[in-house]
């Protein structure tokens, strides 16, 4: 299958800026069942291509001289591969415990702890793929209900949330545990879908019988990965995936817009 992506980011200011930096991660990663066919960045200011510590690929940009608004486009094509039962076939470049740790936005609460020794028993791909449907039931999905800073036991206690919010949830109940788990940010074919284009899943590390790595899980969905999905960037959180994220100076009060459109190519 081959994807069709666009990602807009538009950020309008009441004041002038007088400088800005940010990190884009909004190039699709290098994996074994995806591959870029085309790709580009359209960018103001210097960009200039490296990789994060995760291995994500990442552009810093720097914006100098006043200007009170900044357009960024993301697009191309990506073919994408099935997987089997979610199994990814690349380890990654870091040590999978690099993922055990708790973040700001994965602490586990006495409830999300309690949450998680009811619902994660054991480490195979059928108890992960069961902590998603209790998460999904747990957490209903609501647009608008969240934001991006808040953390996983927040989005429990309200009973409401977004796609990285059902991922939070998830590294928290794993890392409570001491299991590794990462935060996966993409797109997802929408004609296989009610959310948003742009989507937040989760990768566990699973011991099954036959096989012991990385296993790829849309906890929204409660369901593992498959071709319909295209992977951007894996770290501990939203915080180190976030695909635009930087400082200003300057500025005022900002207005941000963000358009994504993902189409299936037959």
């Amino acid at each position: 299958m081959i994807l069709t992506i666009c990602h807009e980011t538009h950020y309008r200011y009441t004041e002038p800026l007088s400088y800005a930096i940010q990190l884009l991660r909004l190039t699709p990663r290098r994996e074994a069942h995806q591959q870029t066919l085309s790709w580009h960045i359209a960018a103001p200011g210097r960009c200039h291509a490296t990789d994060d510590a995760y291995g994500n690929a990442m552009h810093v940009l720097t914006i100098t001289g006043r200007h009170d608004e900044s357009h960024l486009v993301a697009a191309g094509r990506v073919q994408l591969l099935p997987l089997d039962r979610g199994r990814l076939e690349d380890i990654g470049s870091l040590p999978p415990l690099v993922y055990s740790v708790a973040t700001r936005l994965t602490v586990a609460s006495e409830p999300v702890a309690e949450f998680a020794t009811r619902h994660l028993r054991g480490r195979s791909t059928a108890s992960m793929l069961a902590l998603a449907e209790a998460i999904r039931d747990a957490v209903a999905y609501r647009s608008g209900a969240t934001e991006v800073s808040t953390a996983a036991a927040d989005a429990l206690a309200l009973g409401e949330g977004v796609c990285q919010d059902h991922a939070h949830l998830f590294l928290a109940c794993c890392r409570a545990q001491g299991v590794p788990a990462r935060y996966v940010s993409g797109y997802i074919d929408p004609g296989t879908s009610d959310h948003a284009d742009s989507h937040a899943w989760v990768d566990a590390w699973v011991e099954d019988g036959d096989y012991s790595g990385w296993v790829s899980i849309d906890v929204t969905h409660a369901c593992p990965q498959d071709l319909h999905y295209c992977r951007l960037a894996v770290a501990r959180d939203y915080d180190s995936a976030a695909p635009v994220r930087g400082v200003r100076r300057g500025g005022g009060h900002e207005t941000l817009r963000v358009d994504v459109s993902v189409s299936r190519e037959q």
